[in-house]
């Protein structure tokens, strides 16, 4: 039989800075493999994007949440815009078109994703409220 152990991590987690420049790197660095390798962004980017808003959500500090939930889709819309305009040049209509594609691919992830880091953060809120004692 195996024991299986939670991973312990050294020191208090990531604060909101470190969990940003995390999401954003990973992002940014998926969606340029995956747009260099097959000109369109898809399951790769999408892993990604569900293994940052988990591991924002796993290593980050108590009160990180909510940027845990936001960061995301900023980040891989900020991504994507750039890497398609270094890949296509500034042709307005070509980079709409594949901004709009990319953003349509993975948005199961980022709907996924965002609802399991907005239950997190919604309950962990709710946890945090007194409850109201009935008063009879």
């Amino acid at each position: 039989m195996s024991t299986v152990t939670k991973m312990a991590i050294q020191g208090p987690g990531l604060k909101k800075q470190g969990i940003v420049v995390l999401q954003s790197f990973f992002i940014g660095f998926f969606t340029f493999i995956e747009l260099w390798l097959r000109s369109g962004v898809g399951i790769l980017t999408g892993a990604m994007i569900l293994l940052s808003f988990y591991g924002a959500l796993r290593f980050g500090r108590p009160g990180t949440t909510y940027v845990s939930v936001v960061t995301p889709p900023l980040a891989f819309a900020a991504n994507a815009l750039f890497w398609i305009m270094i890949f296509d040049g500034f042709r307005p209509s070509r980079v709409g078109i594949d901004f709009i594609a990319a953003l349509a691919s993975v948005a199961p992830f980022l709907i996924i994703g965002a609802t399991y880091g907005w239950f997190v953060y919604l309950n962990a809120k709710a946890k945090t409220k007194p409850s109201k004692a009935r008063r009879d």
